[in-house]
Order: C-alpha cells, then sequence, then structure tokens
C-alpha cells in the first residue's frame, strides 16, 4: 500500500472533488434545462450525468484522500474508527469540512460561469416540506449504509460503481432527490438554476442529513458488526494506514 499523502494535498483533493462534484450536478442541471423542458428528461439527464462523474471521481481521488466529497461521510468515518485509530482523526476532519464546504460553493460558481449565469444567484427553489426531510434522512442513511457496508464485508473496492449506482437511484426512489450531503446542499444554494435550492431550506435539509448520518452508522453497526482489522483498499482513509470509502 502507497504511504499516506500529507493533509494538505489530502485536503486539496477533497476541495477539487468536492468542486467538480458540484460543478457535474448543478452543469449538468443547466445544460438539461436548456436542451427540454420536460421535467423527467432534466432530471434523467441530471442524474446520469451526476454517476459518472461520481464514479470517475472516486475511482480517480479515492486512493489520495478517501475520495469523502462529503461532511458526513467524513464525521462518520471519524465517528467508526475513532476506537480503532482506523478512522480520520479530529485534524483530518477539521481540514477536510470546509474544504468540501469551500469546495462546493465554488464549484456552483464555476457551473453558473460556464454557462453565461452569473457566479452567485441565490436560488429560489424552495424545498421547505417533511416529506423532503425524510427523503434527506433515508438518502443519508443509504449512503453511509452503502460505503461502510462495502468496507465490512471487504468489497470497498466496488464503492465507485456502488456508491454512484445508489446515488443514481436515489435521484429517483427519494422525494428529497438525494443531496445526501451537507457541504452540496449549502453549494446548491449559490445558483438559481435546476439543481438548486433556496438558503432557507439549507439548514433542514442538513439537519435531516445529520439525522440520516446517525441512522446510517447504527445500521452499519447493527448489520455488519465491528470492523475487522484488515481493510482493502478504495475509498475513504482513516488514520494513516487503511483506506476505505466516499459520497456525493
Amino acid at each position: 500500500m502507497t504511504a499516506m499523502a500529507p493533509l494538505g494535498r489530502r485536503a486539496a483533493v477533497e476541495f477539487t472533488g468536492t468542486a467538480s462534484l458540484v460543478a457535474v450536478v448543478v452543469g449538468s442541471g443547466i445544460q438539461a434545462a436548456k436542451l427540454s423542458s420536460d421535467v423527467g428528461v432534466q432530471l434523467q439527464a441530471n442524474s446520469l450525468a451526476t454517476v459518472f462523474g461520481l464514479g470517475a471521481l472516486i475511482l480517480l481521488l479515492g486512493p489520495v484522500s478517501g475520495a469523502h466529497f462529503n461532511p458526513a461521510v467524513t464525521l462518520a468515518a471519524w465517528w467508526t474508527g475513532r476506537r480503532g485509530g482506523q478512522g480520520p482523526g479530529l485534524r483530518e476532519v477539521a481540514a477536510y469540512v470546509p474544504a468540501q464546504t469551500v469546495g462546493a460553493i465554488v464549484g456552483a460558481m464555476l457551473a453558473n460561469a460556464m454557462f453565461a449565469e452569473p457566479l452567485v444567484t441565490w436560488s429560489t427553489h424552495d424545498r421547505r416540506a417533511p416529506q423532503l426531510w425524510l427523503g434527506e434522512v433515508v438518502a443519508t442513511a443509504g449512503l453511509i449504509l452503502m460505503i461502510f457496508g462495502l468496507a465490512r464485508v471487504g468489497r470497498a473496492h466496488f464503492a465507485p460503481v456502488a456508491v454512484a449506482s445508489f446515488i443514481g437511484a436515489a435521484y429517483w426512489f427519494t422525494s428529497s432527490t438525494s443531496f445526501a450531503n451537507p457541504a452540496v446542499t449549502i453549494g446548491r444554494a449559490f445558483t438559481n438554476t435546476f439543481a438548486g435550492i433556496a438558503p432557507a431550506s439549507v439548514l433542514p435539509f442538513i439537519g435531516a442529513q445529520l439525522v440520516g448520518l446517525a441512522a446510517g452508522v447504527a445500521l452499519v453497526a447493527v448489520l455488519f458488526g465491528r470492523p475487522t482489522p484488515a481493510v482493502e483498499d478504495a475509498v475513504v482513509p482513516h488514520a494513516g494506514h487503511r483506506p476505505a470509502q466516499v459520497a456525493r
């Protein structure tokens, strides 16, 4: 296994990966809205682009930072690995989460710029409703279960395909279209386009995602028990000797 990259490099990878992911999500939404007036077609195009973009980013960047791209994944990795010293420490959490959040904002601005939109336009897409919050709980819990469940059964190398596939499916089976990511939620408030979310809807979405995070971690413990000492290489590092996981 290769030596762990310096924390600064890993944080830069988390910034770049999250920015790229949000650029894919927002940019494909803008493009879809320009090419079709059918909302179903727009969502199909947006979800497909996200699946392919997320899978490619995990595959490329996972070996360096773990390809979290998501504060919920970073916090889950810290919580589940804190006793055995196999997850990221608080130092990594303090570096990753701001990098992911700023990256998401930059990614939204980049997508706006690519389509000649103002760099920042606050979204007016209101997403405040109990059923949408429940959708975010389900989407985030499922994402955490997918990522950490794969690691527990020694199949973390399937993460690029499995995690991207889950997110693509969750676009359609959750009422919220599966944001499942606090940083991405914040970033998407900066664009008044198809993928946007009104600033007033952001905090309730993040609250629901944190509930989903707790539910997902609990499900991993109930379904798979304690982690095994040996974990194979893939997505989501750790304290210095173990990669494993990812997200949207």
